[in-house]
């Protein structure tokens, strides 16, 4: 026997991010202990994550950890992990939706929701947000279906679809949808709408910092000045939204915009937040167009007046992403298409550290 720690682990690929999905119980419960496997599994501290399953990049350097609810009306708690490529830092203080929509096929297959018919509705909490998501699995044969003809942008071929419906995504950190207050703010002379709606993000036009909004994800990546001036205004917008310094953070995460020019109803570079998303976060998609139906933000400015019930379609680097609109209970609820996909189980191999306590 070797002398790492074995983990059991899921490879899974949600939506257009991939990475380790872990039982609950399989995880230290100290939570320094957790972040230093994490650390270790991934392969942080390199640029290639080279010696862990990282994939080098912010989208394939994510962890789902799922367990039993541990509230009134969810079927699993999801904890999402953002784990850092360069430094050893493990944030959890955001969600992410395309890895959420592997949670209910993992949870399903993992024996902690019953398959119920040939769609099995399974409600998450999202245990960084406090939020309910909702997610139907195909399961037409009495075990998840990944095989269909659902297609999203971002993703090669087509896979069986998973509807995802974020039932009440409106201040997901801070507890408010405008945290500081007001729709539109000027922070170091630019005008930027602060908002937290499944994802706290800062929107600004992209012409305010003086590029078109459409270049590709490659090209902003390699604009120092461009990120390191987007860099300062989303810290600066931490502060107004009452999250202190969040350097060490990944939230809030800096959203280029413009008009649309392939169809749709905004173009949008979405930032994660030192590297331009490949397509388009499935959260952020929701806080976007949130903005663009709420009075006042730069965001329905860009679009013009529109109220719910609607489909918007957001442009991003790989394509579009369409959300669908409608109010229930007095609330907007937003619902998303996404497809995932299970890529391998078995264990994965930590180094050990201290002293490993595996949950009750």
């Amino acid at each position: 026997m070797n002398d790492l720690l074995p983990i059991p682990c899921v490879l899974m690929r949600g939506g257009t991010s991939k990475g380790p999905f872990f039982l609950a119980r399989d995880l230290p419960t100290d939570e320094a202990e957790r972040d230093r496997i994490l650390l270790s599994v991934m392969g942080s501290g390199h640029p290639l994550q080279i010696d862990g399953i990282g994939g080098g990049n912010p989208v394939t350097s994510k962890v789902a950890i799922v367990g039993p609810a541990s509230i009134a009306g969810a079927d699993v708690d999801y904890l999402f992990a953002q784990v850092r490529i360069d430094r050893n830092i493990v944030d959890t203080s955001p969600n992410c939706g395309n890895m959420l929509a592997a949670v209910g096929p993992f949870a399903i297959e993992a024996g902690l929701v019953p398959v119920r018919g040939t769609t099995t509705r399974v409600c998450i909490h999202n245990v960084n947000t406090g939020k309910l998501i909702e997610a139907e699995v195909p399961t037409p044969n009495g075990g998840v279906s990944y095989l269909g003809d659902a297609a999203i942008d971002g993703v090669p071929g087509s896979a069986a679809p998973i509807a995802l419906t974020f039932v009440d995504a409106a201040g997901a950190r801070t507890g408010k949808l405008f945290p500081t207050g007001r729709p539109l703010d000027v922070i170091d002379g630019v005008t930027v709408t602060c908002i937290d709606c499944a994802m706290p993000m800062m929107l600004v036009e992209a012409a305010a910092l003086g590029v078109s909004g459409y270049e590709t994800a490659a090209v902003l990546n390699g604009d120092g000045a461009l990120l390191e001036r987007l860099e300062s205004l989303r810290r600066a917008a931490g502060v107004r939204m009452g999250m202190g310094d969040v350097s060490n953070e990944v939230i809030p995460k800096p959203v280029l915009m413009s008009r649309p020019k392939a169809g749709g109803d905004i173009s949008v570079r979405y930032f994660m937040p030192q590297q331009c998303h490949p397509s388009l976060a499935t959260t952020g998609a929701v806080g976007i167009v949130t903005a663009c139906i709420s009075d006042d933000t730069l965001a329905s400015r860009v679009i013009g007046t529109r109220k719910p019930p609607l489909v918007l379609s957001i442009e991003h680097p790989s394509g579009h992403l369409d959300v669908a609109l409608q109010e229930r209970d007095g609330k907007v609820v937003a619902g998303i298409l996404r497809t995932a996909r299970r890529l391998f189980e078995g264990h994965v191999f930590a180094k050990p550290a201290g002293q490993f306590v595996r949950a009750a």
